[in-house]
């Protein structure tokens, strides 16, 4: 496989993985082919254009990871540059409605990690190895050292504030750039390790299931912002009842279904774990985990 097949097969394994988020059901409080969730001002259509605008973005990081040259201080504004014209071709597409600025954050420095790895031959071909995600996502620390200090400092002198920032403000809770400062725990002690165990002749129970495990584990920035302390941790102990349950697949599909109206109820919405798994379905189809139709439209 050439460089240039395999920069558009990692691509499209991107997009794939949010088109398999999205279109997966029942997932409580977020949007599905079935229900808006939480979610009055978005459906599953806009959650389509959001990915094909953001889709072309997704070659971008890789190449400019394997071309880069300097330092990972000056990738990562590359990264970052590229991230903001994706965000806000993101916005004019969906009318300014927020969908996947956290998913797209993370594809830039995973994808432009990835493409460095290739520009060093660490990798070369699929399918990865456990060894090969753990050096992508080490690196993805190493592109956000500062991220935090720089991104948060003085923040108490702003007078406008987004949600992430108002978030490390009021709890200290740094969302997603926290995540791949820290080389995305979430995904190397959670939700990989989940993924590699598991077996997929039936890929949506996988991932219904490592939905419900996240939920009952991160810091949801999403649901935070909603709900605050006190649902999040009630979120928290929901899902990990469900998920110590080991419900058959009936009786889990049945329960998320009810779940699924109750945090719709409570406006609760835990986006952040929906991103995670987005990224867990990547990393799964790149380590040959299984196998899904890269290209497929949903």
């Amino acid at each position: 496989m050439t460089d240039h097949t395999l920069i558009g097969t990692i691509a499209e394994t991107a997009t794939y993985a949010l088109l398999y988020e999205v279109a997966l059901s029942p997932k409580p409080g977020l949007v599905d082919p079935i229900s808006n969730g939480a979610h009055n001002d978005m459906d599953f259509q806009t959650f389509q254009i959001s990915i094909e605008t953001l889709t072309p973005f997704f070659q971008k990081y890789i190449e400019a990871g394997f071309t880069h040259k300097g330092n990972t201080k000056s990738l990562f504004e590359k990264l970052r540059n590229l991230g903001y014209q994706a965000e806000q071709a993101m916005l004019v597409a969906t009318n300014d409605i927020n969908t996947h600025k956290g998913a797209n954050f993370s594809f830039a420095v995973i994808l432009g990690a990835i493409g460095w790895h290739m520009q060093q031959r660490f990798i070369q071909r699929l399918p990865l190895n456990a060894k090969q995600t753990e050096q992508i996502l080490d690196f993805t620390g190493e592109l956000t050292h500062d991220l935090i200090k720089e991104d948060f400092h003085d923040l108490a002198r702003k007078t406008q504030r987004t949600h992430g920032e108002e978030l490390f403000l009021t709890h200290g809770i740094s969302g997603i750039r926290g995540e791949a400062a820290q080389c995305y725990p979430s995904l190397t002690s959670i939700l990989l390790p989940y993924l590699r165990s598991a077996n997929y002749h039936a890929p949506d129970e996988v991932f219904l299931r490592a939905l419900v495990l996240l939920m009952s584990e991160i810091e949801d920035g999403n649901l935070l912002h909603r709900g605050g302390i006190q649902e999040w941790q009630k979120v928290k102990q929901e899902t990990k009842k469900i998920h110590q349950a080991n419900l058959s697949v009936k009786h889990l599909l049945d329960e998320l279904t009810i779940y699924d109206q109750r945090l719709t109820n409570r406006n609760l919405s835990p986006g952040g774990a929906a991103d995670l798994l987005s990224l867990g379905i990547f990393f799964a189809q790149l380590e040959g985990l299984l196998s899904l139709p890269v290209g497929k439209k949903i």
